[in-house]
């Protein structure tokens, strides 16, 4: 009964395993949403921020990991006393360290789901990035506990941890291909980009390739069988070989280019912005408007706003104003959108040296809808500000050309008096009375 008593009391101890559940969920929770991009519900950014959060998670597990390793060295005596293979117990206590693993990365994973679910979270989601990171957790995992079956010490858990932290850190995102390698360095994916799904397959075969090839080399090294694992150790070296290969020709580069449908807002105006950033549509068309109807009739009119990538230049032609937007949606991004477009009318480069630029700034004050500039020339400032808006807009038609040149003087600034309407009743003409005749 004593020996049975001990043999409870080794097995109990396994139930510290638990913690690395609650633990890794913990960790994994905190470091994902810190990642996330506020305001924004990009599901390729999720898949970043879970990746990115095995940088973190995988240090912790692999040290998790190989402490379970050193505590249950005393169990090998008993396992030792079975017919079964020495390589069983092993095996199976890393089935059950990964399995704790898996099921607090996808708690990691149902989170940052739902809340992407919840902000109507735009592009696509990509189980091959939730896959990426399981196999890289689950590849510390292995090799954490692996290190501690081969050197039971205490502190290979602290050496472990520590190594695979520091394979973390060394590599920054973008730096080169070796920062795609798991666990993966990926940076934050702008608005019209996406992760490239063959880099993120590369990096799921690359850890079960690895994964693969440390457990069957113990396998064969404490079963003294090494000839009997030797072809399915090559075969997975080999898929890790080429997902390698295949990373290194990426040429270090998880993203490219992914068009997406945008999110329009139809009246006064047709306003349309990437669908992440959505929630921008009812500001935006509040700042726009007013310089659309000012702008109305002169070469700068535009009936369109449309959010494009910052490749693409800001620019005004065919009543279509293309504007760039931040993915954070910092507070005054619509006053930021409605500037770019009163910029993109022309003149901006040529004002940074005019000394005509202050009657620019004081018809873009307007423009925008804010308070006038206080400009040396007070009088014209005066007389500008004193025209009803109508005047002021029938003046832009006509001043146009100077206002985009930044070639506006004081002599400019007089009023236009606006010619009739096209349909407006004309005067009847004097009518020709006829001429007296003689009596």
């Amino acid at each position: 009964m004593s020996e049975l008593g001990r043999v409870l009391r080794l097995d109990a101890r396994r139930a510290a395993l638990l913690v690395a559940v609650p633990l890794l969920t913990g960790i994994g929770i905190v470091t994902v949403w810190l990642s996330l991009v506020p305001g924004v519900a990009y599901w390729d950014n999720s898949i970043v921020a879970l990746i990115n959060s095995v940088r973190l998670l995988g240090p912790v597990a692999a040290g998790l990991a190989a402490w379970a390793a050193v505590r249950e060295r005393g169990l090998n005596y008993l396992r030792d006393l079975s017919p079964r293979s020495p390589a069983t117990g092993a095996l199976l206590d890393l089935l059950l360290l990964a399995g704790a693993a898996a099921v607090a990365y996808a708690a990691v994973t149902a989170v940052v789901t739902v809340e992407t679910v919840v902000r109507n979270g735009a592009g696509r989601p990509h189980p091959l990035g939730v896959l990426a990171g399981l196999t890289a957790l689950v590849l510390h995992v292995v090799a954490g506990y692996l290190a501690a079956r081969l050197v039971p010490r205490p502190a290979t858990a602290v050496t472990v941890m520590a190594v695979a932290w520091l394979w973390a850190a060394v590599r920054t995102p973008g730096a080169s291909w070796w920062s795609l390698l798991p666990p993966a360095a990926l940076d934050h994916v702008e608005l019209f980009t996406g992760l490239r799904a063959g880099v993120l397959a590369d990096q799921a075969l690359w850890a079960l390739g690895g994964t693969a090839a440390l457990i069957l080399a113990y396998v064969g090294r404490v079963t003294r069988r090494a000839a009997a694992v030797a072809v399915p150790l090559a075969g997975a070296l080999a898929v890790t070989g080429v997902a390698t290969y295949r990373l290194e020709s990426s040429g270090g580069d998880a993203i490219g280019p992914a068009p997406a449908g945008l999110a329009c807002r139809e009246w006064p105006l047709r306003v349309c912005v990437h669908p992440a950033l959505r929630s921008a549509l009812p500001a935006l068309m509040a700042e726009a408007t007013p310089l659309a109807t000012r702008l109305n009739g002169t070469p700068g009119e535009f009936t369109r706003v449309v959010q494009r990538p910052a490749t693409e230049p800001v620019r005004v032609a065919g009543g279509t104003a293309v504007i760039h937007l931040d993915d954070e949606l910092a507070p005054g991004y619509e006053v930021r959108a409605v500037r770019q477009i009163t910029n993109a009318l022309g003149g901006s480069r040529i004002c940074a040296t005019s000394r005509y630029a202050d009657y620019r700034a004081l018809v873009d004050a307007w423009l925008l809808g804010r308070e006038a500039p206080a400009i040396p020339d007070a009088r014209t400032a005066d007389r500008f500000g004193r025209w009803t808006e109508d005047q002021r807009r029938e003046w832009l038609r006509v001043n146009f050309t100077r206002y985009r040149d930044c070639a506006l003087s004081p002599g400019d600034f007089r009023p236009v008096v606006a010619p009739p309407p096209a349909d407006a009743p004309r005067p009847s003409p004097r009518p020709v009375l006829p001429r007296d005749t003689p009596a």
